[in-house]
């Protein structure tokens, strides 16, 4: 019987440009790829003798710096290309009502009838106005087809009256567990729709999550979902993003994956984290941790404890400084959560849970120690997502607990002055990644894209500056974090937040070639120049997958 003989793995040598190898401020001369696997990363001579003293291409550069790809730990791709494919409705083009009702108006006149108008991205605390709109604002959008405008925060938004009687939410409607209807003071609904309450939104035959999260699970024909996919893999491409953790996969993200996965069109590494609405249906497959390949797998499970700094749906029992009687909203009673995250610790399943204030911080910490005691079970790396205010007892107890904080330091910066505002003096300490890294917590950094764009180096100027775009500067010099741990908290410990340091997250023998070539080395530019450094080009496994085109 003859034998076949597999083709010789294709090589790359890159040149020219110094190569960021491990994190530090050393810098190497080349680096030689071997498949899909860096071989070497040292001298250019070592580089080209370590492929046998020629590569099939070699990249020569004109200087800049070869970086590891970044790794976006917490964001969610498929509403992210949702999302930009909607009305523009943030701050910088809407400042106020009259201007969100004209730029959904004037996006309604090119969609054929009946088709719904739907924007994101309004801030309330930054239109003129400080406060949501109300669907009577948006009857003067629409009274003949539904419009919902999406909050910048992701977690809730307003519909017009004609989405209200479509969704058969009236005054007599009571608000579910985990989320809040806006009502007027006579009780009548008033557009607003929050958290648990957006499962109204997705009609009888769409995605249902329950309490288990705010559902923006909107479903729309396959075609048009793997637009919106590809429509977010080019913006995460070029920022230089090449591995990302979807931190919300329904049943709708996890079908596009898969078409993508299957037809080829996934370009970049997916680790998803299935909305623990879907907990049972894992645990009856058998699905742990790391279940898929390099490319895609499901890597946990998606917990909610409260709400949103930027909706005012966090939970604080004492309620907030801008409005005692406020206090946000639980997701789950702290013995339901502790009961859920036990049973997927004790199946494997890494959990990611969002918790902004203390009370839900502390619920996460509890239950992560109640599931330990019950099953010792080393290295999970449960998550806490945003962990926005955290105390500084907490901090320590998620070093105890091996307990992962996954920050978004572009929160604090796009809506740091709104924290303040709600909160008081506490809101200056929002997202405390220099105590964490002080206390030896390995802080994790992400975009959590839609709510703020996929940009690695903003997010790192923001944990270093922690100045908001109206120039307040948050908190004492204890909060912030230096360019170079805020960079590992985008690679290498990002990549560990994901179970996947051995294969992305730094370029060293062994790792997966996922690489970027920025124009200017980022330790050696001012934290406030950082945003303007210019990714040229994206490669994944050793090969091109996006490269910037001259203007």
């Amino acid at each position: 019987m003859r034998q076949s003989t597999a083709a010789p793995e294709r090589t790359l040598l890159v040149t020219g440009a110094e190569v960021a190898a491990a994190g530090t401020p050393v810098r190497a001369e080349a680096l030689a790829v071997r498949g899909d696997r860096i071989v070497h990363v040292g001298t250019a001579a070592d580089a080209r003798a370590a492929l046998g003293g020629r590569a099939d291409e070699t990249l020569t550069l004109d200087g800049g710096l070869v970086h590891p790809g970044f790794v976006d730990a917490h964001c969610h791709p498929v509403m992210y290309g949702q999302a930009l494919a909607w009305v523009d409705c943030r701050p910088e083009r809407v400042p106020d009502i009259d201007t969100l009702v004209t730029v959904l108006t004037e996006a309604a006149r090119d969609l054929p009838a009946g088709v719904p108008v739907r924007g994101f991205g309004y801030e309330h605390r930054r239109l003129a106005e400080r406060r949501h709109p109300t669907c009577h604002d948006l009857d003067r959008v629409a009274t003949d087809r539904e419009v919902y405008v999406m909050n910048a925060s992701g977690h809730g938004g307003v519909v017009n009256s004609r989405t209200l009687r479509t969704c058969g939410i009236t005054a007599g409607t009571a608000d579910p567990e985990g989320g809040s209807i806006g009502r007027t003071a006579a009780g009548e609904p008033d557009g607003q729709l929050w958290d648990a309450a957006c499962d109204l939104l997705t009609g009888p035959a769409g995605v249902k999550i329950g309490n288990h999260g705010p559902n923006f699970h909107l479903s729309e024909p396959d075609a048009i979902m793997a637009d919106h996919l590809a429509r977010a893999q080019e913006v995460f491409l070029a920022a230089g993003v090449t591995t990302v953790g979807d931190a919300q996969v329904s049943r709708r993200e996890m079908e596009t994956y898969l078409r993508a996965y299957a037809d080829g069109s996934l370009r970049m590494r997916v680790s998803a984290y299935l909305t623990s609405a879907l907990l049972d249906t894992a645990l009856d497959l058998g699905v742990v941790h790391g279940f898929g390949d390099d490319l895609f797998r499901v890597q946990g499970v998606k917990f909610y404890a409260d709400g949103t700094l930027g909706g005012w749906t966090a939970y604080f029992p004492e309620g907030y400084a801008a409005d005692c009687c406020h206090h946000g909203q639980l997701y789950h009673s702290a013995d339901e959560y502790a009961e859920l995250l036990g049973r997927a610790h004790r199946a494997g399943l890494q959990t990611a849970t969002h918790a902004q204030s203390p009370y839900a911080i502390g619920m996460v910490l509890d239950a992560v120690e109640k599931a330990r005691a019950d099953r010792d079970r080393p290295g999970m790396r449960h998550r806490i997502e945003h962990c926005g205010l955290p105390t500084d007892e907490q901090i320590t107890r998620m070093g105890e607990l091996g307990v992962v904080p996954v920050m978004q330091p572009q929160h604090h910066l796009r809506t740091g002055d709104g924290t303040v505002t709600a909160l008081g003096d506490l809101g200056h300490r929002y997202n405390p990644a220099g105590r964490c890294a002080a206390a030896g917590v390995p802080v994790v950094f992400s975009s959590d894209a839609p709510v703020a764009p996929p940009a690695p180096l903003e997010a790192v100027a923001a944990a270093a500056h922690r100045r908001t775009v109206l120039g307040t500067v948050l908190g004492d010099a204890s909060l912030r974090l230096p360019v170079a741990d805020g960079l590992h908290a985008h690679t290498a410990a990002a990549a560990r937040a994901l179970h996947a340091e051995h294969s992305v997250g730094a370029l060293a023998p062994g790792m997966l070639a996922d690489f970027v070539v920025l124009d200017a080395d980022p330790l050696r530019t001012p934290a406030d120049a950082l945003p303007g450094i210019t990714v040229e080009q994206t490669w994944i496994a050793g090969t091109r997958a996006w490269t910037r085109t001259p203007h």
